[in-house]
């Protein structure tokens, strides 16, 4: 099925596909870029397809890199830039549920779009014969609708990876999962331990910085999550009956991420900020719920599953802390913000307001706007502080471990630290004593 609609190629796609089209083959940009142009959205990166064989590819562009020649792939690069040039195929059998065992090529481009997930990324497009949309691609965008092509079974039989992103493209998107896909997903969710902790991780990400995360709930409510995270699983089922919540763990995790920036640190830390909540409930003798000590069972948490999907260092580093510190009671008093800020750190201070802010508004309206007023207050001395440049750690205190040794006669050794942190101390408590020789003269008295 063609469409009239039109789309504005990139130069150097077009020049790309005219120059395979003027040598006798097909060759058209196909998949998530032409879903994104028809949404008004700039493509990521831009694939075409083709009934040339990667070696005749080969002949036609100067500089071209064998990307995945056995699957029909070649990157032609065209000033510097790569575009990935892949041969009408059919896929053969998926032994390990993620890549088929071979391939082979087909002049059919019908055949070619046949095998990939979901309708809406299997349009494809050149000037000359416009839209090509066999399987309701359009009709679905419209719809907003997630459908697999074809058989829903047999897309997430091939590769499992595809049930996470009938997730992931829901979220991004705002669309509803039609219900025969939606019925497959949790079929075959338990496919998804032979996927990798890292493809696993890249969707989750792109699920919980999406304009949607809340529709993690539907992995949730498709079994995905039981296989991928079960520790939000326990969250879900877990009731906060206290006046300070008016949801369950997840739904409350679920809303806090919503109303916060969606940057990947942040939205993460929100996703596991409660996720200690379950181990830790205590029920008093009125029913009230309570969660003492969540904090640091929800960072052991989050710590053990940002390894377990292997994330980076960086990442661990910073969700963990903001996890950790997301409930710290800090008051808004000068010294008190110094000193909260330096057990802290500079780095992650500043974005707990965020993540406050965020916890807040996912909790019941009581004394809500008190701990608001509370939060902004805080705000306000940080910021002031901030702007003064105050001394709140040592890469700004005014002498160094070497100052120490030349001008205070310290030996080398752990001493050193344990000064430099005394002096630390006293400037946080009085920010003016943060003068060189002043700090010189007080560690010659503490040594």
């Amino acid at each position: 099925m063609q469409n009239e609609i039109m789309i504005q190629l990139p130069e150097k796609v077009t020049y790309i596909i005219n120059t395979i089209m003027e040598a006798g083959y097909e060759a058209y940009a196909v998949g998530g870029c032409i879903r994104d142009s028809i949404l008004g959205r700039i493509p990521d990166d831009w694939d075409i397809t083709t009934s040339a064989s990667p070696y005749q590819i080969k002949e036609l562009f100067k500089h071209t890199i064998d990307t995945g020649l056995k699957h029909g792939t070649v990157t032609v690069m065209v000033d510097r830039e790569g575009f990935e040039v892949t041969t009408y195929r059919i896929d053969g059998i998926y032994e390990d549920g993620r890549h088929p065992k071979d391939v082979m090529f087909t002049a059919s481009l019908v055949e070619d779009l046949k095998r990939r997930d979901f309708t809406i990324n299997a349009m494809a497009y050149n000037d000359v014969s416009g839209l090509v949309d066999i399987f309701g691609g359009m009709a679905d965008l419209k719809d907003k609708v997630i459908r697999c092509v074809g058989s829903p079974e047999k897309r997430f039989t091939e590769d499992a990876l595809r049930i996470m992103r009938a997730v992931r493209f829901s979220a991004q998107l705002g669309y509803e999962i039609e219900p025969k896909t939606k019925a497959a997903l949790m079929e075959f969710a338990p496919r998804l331990t032979c996927i990798s902790s890292e493809r696993i991780q890249a969707e989750l990400v792109k699920l919980v910085t999406s304009p949607h995360p809340e529709n993690l709930k539907i992995a949730y409510e498709t079994g995905i999550t039981k296989v991928i995270l079960p520790e939000f699983d326990v969250c879900m089922e877990t009731e906060q009956n206290n006046p300070h919540h008016c949801y369950n763990v997840g739904e409350h995790i679920l809303k806090s991420m919503q109303k916060i920036s969606p940057d990947k640190i942040l939205r993460l830390a929100m996703l596991f900020h409660d996720i200690g909540k379950p181990e830790t409930i205590t029920v008093d003798d009125q029913g009230i719920c309570h969660f003492h000590g969540h904090q640091a069972v929800s960072e052991e948490i989050a710590l053990k599953i940002l390894k377990r999907l292997k994330f980076d260092n960086y990442t661990i580093g910073m969700v963990t802390k903001l996890v950790r510190y997301h409930d710290y009671e800090v008051e808004a008093k000068e010294k008190n913000v110094r000193r909260a800020v330096m057990k802290i750190g500079e780095d992650i201070f500043p974005l707990l307001f965020q993540v406050k802010e965020a916890d807040l508004e996912a909790q019941s309206t009581y004394l809500q706007e008190e701990k608001k007023e509370k939060l902004k207050a805080v705000q306000r001395v940080y910021e002031q502080e901030a702007a003064k440049g105050e001394c709140v750690s040592l890469k700004t205190l005014a002498v160094t471990g070497k100052d120490l040794i030349s001008e205070a006669d310290m030996c080398p050794g752990p001493e050193i630290g344990k000064v430099l942190h005394q002096l630390l101390d006293i400037v946080i408590e009085d920010p003016e004593q943060n003068e060189r020789e002043n700090l010189l003269k007080l560690a010659r008295q503490i040594k």
